[in-house]
């Protein structure tokens, strides 16, 4: 696993559901070595994706949930390098909502490995933001990334279609706060956070969760 690392770009455009748009910043995260490497959310700018990838050999772009401003990048990103877009099951709909005539390359499964440079992403089915929302967790660089289902502060939204407020507290309380505390959270936008930094106010949102 020498030379793996984790690295970020950050991209701008919009997220529009139910009939609302609103414009946004999207952590894209990008982990491999000198190699090769795996995109986490291809969002907005598929060629500063495709920059900071350079000629290292993409083998996946992962999805953590699919809406539109996690994946509109991906199709091209996709075109771009080869590499198949992965995106839960449970997530097809909302994929469609976006791009009606393009189908993933795969649909990803609970528990799920995802290798890449010689270590593994663990897919943690936590629905609740959508239906397919998933986090990646990666302990060999005690990190995982939790696209929006865990930001900085609280739990992911759950006021749009789709979402579901008791779930998302069920899939944080039953799959994250299970992390070791040191873990690392790395965010789908906004700063990253800790497991258990964000353990004790976590609390509050649990118990209006039942």
């Amino acid at each position: 696993m020498t030379g793996v690392r984790i690295e970020h770009v950050i991209t701008s455009g919009t997220f529009s559901l139910d009939g609302g748009t609103w414009n946004v910043d999207n952590n894209v995260w990008i982990v491999g070595d000198d190699h090769e490497a795996v995109v986490i959310d291809a969002a907005h700018d598929a060629e500063a994706i495709a920059r900071a990838v350079g000629d290292r050999r993409l083998t996946a772009i992962v999805c953590t949930h699919a809406h539109n401003d996690h994946i509109n990048a991906a199709p091209a990103l996709a075109k771009a390098t080869g590499a198949p877009v992965l995106v839960h099951l449970d997530d097809r709909l909302l994929w469609k909502h976006t791009h009606p005539d393009h189908d993933p390359g795969g649909y990803l499964s609970d528990n799920q490995r995802i290798p890449v440079a010689g270590t593994e992403l663990q897919v943690l089915h936590t629905p609740g933001h959508t239906p397919g929302a998933i986090c990646l967790y990666l302990p060999s660089l005690n990190t995982v990334f939790t696209g929006d289902t865990l930001i900085a502060g609280g739990p992911g939204a759950t006021g749009r279609s789709y979402s579901n407020f008791p779930t998302i507290i069920r899939s944080i309380r039953d799959r994250l706060l299970v992390l070791p505390p040191a873990t690392e959270a790395r965010t789908g936008h906004g700063q990253p956070t800790t497991i258990g930094a964000e353990a004790p106010h976590l609390a509050d949102w649990i118990a209006r969760g039942h």
